[in-house]
């Protein structure tokens, strides 16, 4: 039996100084305070949408940055017009301004959900699990995901593949609010998920799935110059679309670079309906263009010259301007501020590029 000084030794959390969390807001933070057991540790990366003179207030004891606008507009210059304002979208900033290997991104109305038995949930610590074992993008395991205890690949199960892929993208889900589309709030205004899965598995290769950024953990190493959100939100005849955009380009990447994508747990608790009139308004568009963009992202080849995210981005970019900005002018300015993007996350990302960083407010 351990003795009372052993038990009272918290062991040390899981990649406690490879991992940032990013938290995109426009309020206090006052949500931390529940997370505060397990984000405690952990260095966060706050950006703030919308008016930068309002004072966000962040619980004290936690490590942290604080980026606003005017941040993003002296550290970016120029390249600050890749980064949407007045939208979710803001958070991929954080991304890009990160040093550590994975990225944790969570919004601030995701409360901590139970699991059956009624314990809280450590969405990080799950997260970090489905980003240190394989995936198995190739072959599909009818058991899901091999790795776990308790499990292993299936009779028939080919050994040749059962090493698995490099995990880049772990893809959380939520309790209660589910993530639906404004027509879909608005036919089931009072339609909640209570149902939890206890599964995690790997979407297979040549499939595209639509990415939701409330509760997101990825391998920053591995994929974090694909993660641009998009221009979402003030001047952009769209919103809402940042996550899925960045997730269709994250997958056909992956599925070109041998990485695997994760989905299934970890659960979070998402505590707030947004107004399906507003959503309507932002989405409409993307609602009829995404029966355009989905057969481009499924129809979309890299040469294998792309060996790299960013070539594989560029690339990507390219066929962005070639092929849909057909459907709309918009996608033409998208194709730009992805090449933007990439331009911004080498720039920041070169060796002696912390000092522009600074902001004071850590």
């Amino acid at each position: 039996m351990a003795s009372a000084g052993a038990s009272a030794i918290a062991p040390t959390p899981l990649l406690k100084d490879e991992l940032d969390i990013v938290i995109p807001t426009i309020r206090n933070l006052d949500f931390l305070e529940m997370w505060r057991p397990f984000f405690q540790p952990y260095h966060l990366i706050i950006v703030q949408d919308g008016d930068p003179s309002k004072v966000i207030k962040v619980p004290e004891g936690f490590d942290y940055e604080l980026y606003n606008r005017n941040d993003i507009n002296r550290i970016l210059g120029p390249k600050a017009s890749c980064i949407s304002f007045k939208d979710s979208a803001c958070r991929c900033f954080g991304y890009m301004v990160s040093k550590k290997k994975y990225i944790y991104t969570i919004d601030d109305d995701c409360f901590v959900a139970k699991d059956p038995s009624g314990k809280s949930i450590n969405a990080l610590e799950q997260h970090i699990k489905n980003l240190l074992c394989p995936s198995t993008p190739h072959f599909f395991n009818t058991l899901y995901d091999p790795y776990r205890e308790g499990a292993d690949f299936v009779r028939g199960y080919p050994f040749s593949l059962r090493e698995g892929a490099k995990t880049a993208v772990s893809h959380g889900l939520w309790l209660n609010i589910p993530d639906y589309d404004a027509p879909t709030q608005l036919v089931k205004p009072r339609e909640r998920n209570t149902r939890y899965v206890d599964m995690v598995l790997t979407i297979p290769k040549g499939t595209l799935f639509p990415m939701c950024g409330m509760n997101l953990a990825f391998d920053r190493e591995l994929i974090g110059p694909a993660m641009y959100f998009g221009l979402m939100g003030d001047g952009q005849p769209i919103g809402r679309y940042d996550d899925m955009w960045a997730g269709w380009c994250v997958k056909v990447i992956c599925d070109h670079l041998g990485l695997g994508v994760k989905t299934g747990l970890p659960y979070i608790w998402h505590s707030k309906a947004s107004n399906p009139f507003v959503n309507l308004k932002k989405e409409y568009k993307g609602i009829f263009w995404q029966e355009e963009i989905i057969p481009f992202f499924q129809s979309a080849v890299l040469p294998k010259e792309c060996t790299s995210v960013q070539q594989c981005y560029l690339e990507l970019s390219k066929q962005v301007k070639e092929k849909l900005s057909k459907v709309d002018p918009y996608f033409d300015k998208l194709a730009d501020a992805m090449v933007t993007w990439i331009d911004a996350w080498d720039e920041l990302n070169a060796e002696g590029a912390s000092a522009k960083l600074s902001n004071g407010k850590a």
